[in-house]
């Protein structure tokens, strides 16, 4: 069986004899180019299975051989070497296709890593089943999955925004499932959901003895990670102080648990997600522009259920048969109770039609769904809790319950359940929000 082919792009004779003897431990065969046409000559007699290349040749730049080999040879990962200090140039790299990028002078522990990484792209199956969760036959559905085939063949980081409920973390899943990181950890974390004097240890381990109650040492969540993806749901809650300090770890590609002395390096894939506009809170002075930008290398954006009507029936009758499981034929979905489904606005997106569905399969009692087991009435538009007239408000303190009760759910299901971040969501003590918890029988 042949031995896989780097290609090895520098101008520098030393950069290139160190990169050859590195890959030549690896047992990888090279082919070494001084410029970009050496790079073309090379990549047309020889196949290549990764390019190595600096950002500055004598005939152009790396950028140019990144869209050449993105238009030709799509399949071969091209990682851009960069001036220590490069920042900007590396996010430019990455977001014209670059699979990855390394800093001059090259660590070789990092170059190790990342061709181990993307020869296991190379060595990946060309296709592999997606999510049965992102179903969906409607144009913006097709799209999407287009999309998540190529953002998977990447290490940039990818920010995905959506509406709560549209599935930004079944899209990050799937970027891992189909990338080369597959067989490595998926750590997905709410950012809303961790206590802010917690973070830091949550987020970086800590040492024993460095706080009261830190009887042994932790693993923090990035080391959990290490060689996998890190997925950071609701990134937009993080606090100013830690926004700082993730940012480091992201750049330095390290981390220091809370009382060690050591950084820890750590080879992490990033995608963050949020429902919040993340523009918008950079413009507020609540989200710090500079981590704004390495994060938000790539965005990808996930499509609201009322821009894909098409999709609920098959989604519909998906989340039937798994409500099914294991107690017979699933009921079937009523045209007129589909009719009502997709003339619905869906504020709470896939999730909001998951919880309707199961409200509405527990209580009806013929073999079909019909549109007055739906109940819309029982759950009220988030978006819009005092929609309608007032003349549907036959006891006030009853109208207002049902509002309090509808958005409590809400910022409960948007945290995981989690009492004391959603009181945080909602502005309220965790008292207050005991009590009312309490109150409303939710407890």
């Amino acid at each position: 069986m042949s031995r896989q082919k780097a290609l090895i792009v520098d101008d520098e004779p030393d950069i290139r004899e160190l990169l050859e003897i590195t890959l030549g431990r690896m047992k990888l065969d090279t082919c070494s180019a001084r410029n970009l046409k050496e790079a073309r000559d090379c990549l047309a007699r020889e196949r290549i299975d990764l390019c190595l290349t600096d950002m500055r040749l004598p005939d152009g730049t790396g950028m140019e051989l990144v869209q050449y080999i993105q238009q030709r040879h799509p399949q071969v990962p091209v990682a851009m070497i960069t001036a220590y200090g490069s920042l900007d140039t590396a996010i430019n790299a990455l977001k014209a296709g670059a699979f990855d990028y390394l800093t001059k002078p090259v660590d070789l522990a990092r170059l190790r890593e990342l061709v181990n990484t993307a020869l296991r792209l190379q060595a990946a199956p060309a296709e592999r089943p997606v999510d049965t969760r992102l179903l969906g036959d409607s144009p913006p559905m097709k799209a999407l999955r287009r999309q998540i085939e190529k953002l998977a063949r990447s290490q940039a980081p990818v920010y995905i925004s959506g509406e709560s409920g549209s599935g930004k973390e079944l899209v990050a899943r799937q970027i891992h499932d189909l990338g080369p990181r597959a067989d490595r950890p998926f750590v997905p974390v709410n950012c809303g959901a961790i206590p802010s004097e917690l973070m830091e240890s949550e987020f970086f381990g800590h040492r024993k003895g460095s706080f009261t109650g830190a009887i042994e040492d932790k693993q923090g969540l990035f080391q959990a990670a290490n060689g996998g993806t890190l997925f950071l749901d609701e990134v937009a809650d993080l606090p100013l102080a830690m926004q700082v300090k993730l940012l480091r770890a992201i750049q330095e590609k390290a981390v220091r648990p809370v009382g060690g002395q050591q950084e820890i390096a750590v080879d992490v894939r990033i995608l963050s997600a949020t429902h919040k506009d993340l523009a918008a809170e950079v413009a507020a002075g609540r989200f710090r522009q500079d981590l704004y930008y390495r994060l938000n290398v790539i965005e990808q954006r996930v499509p609201p259920l009322r821009e894909r009507r098409e999709d609920i029936g098959l989604l519909a009758d998906s989340m039937l048969q798994r409500l099914a499981e294991g107690s017979g034929q699933p009921p079937r979905l009523h045209p007129d109770a589909l009719e009502k489904l997709r003339g619905y606005r869906f504020p709470g997106n896939v999730r909001e039609l998951e919880n309707i569905l199961e409200r509405a399969y527990t209580l009806c009692e013929a073999d079909a769904i019909r549109a007055s087991d739906l109940r819309f009435a029982d759950a009220p538009a988030a978006t819009d809790p005092v929609g309608g007239s007032l003349a549907q408000v036959t006891d006030l303190e009853d109208y207002l319950e049902t509002i309090e009760r509808t958005l409590i759910l809400q910022a409960l299901e948007e945290t995981r359940w989690n009492r004391t971040a959603a009181a945080q969501r909602l502005g309220l003590t965790f008292r207050s929000m005991r009590y009312r918890l309490k109150k409303l029988g939710l407890d």
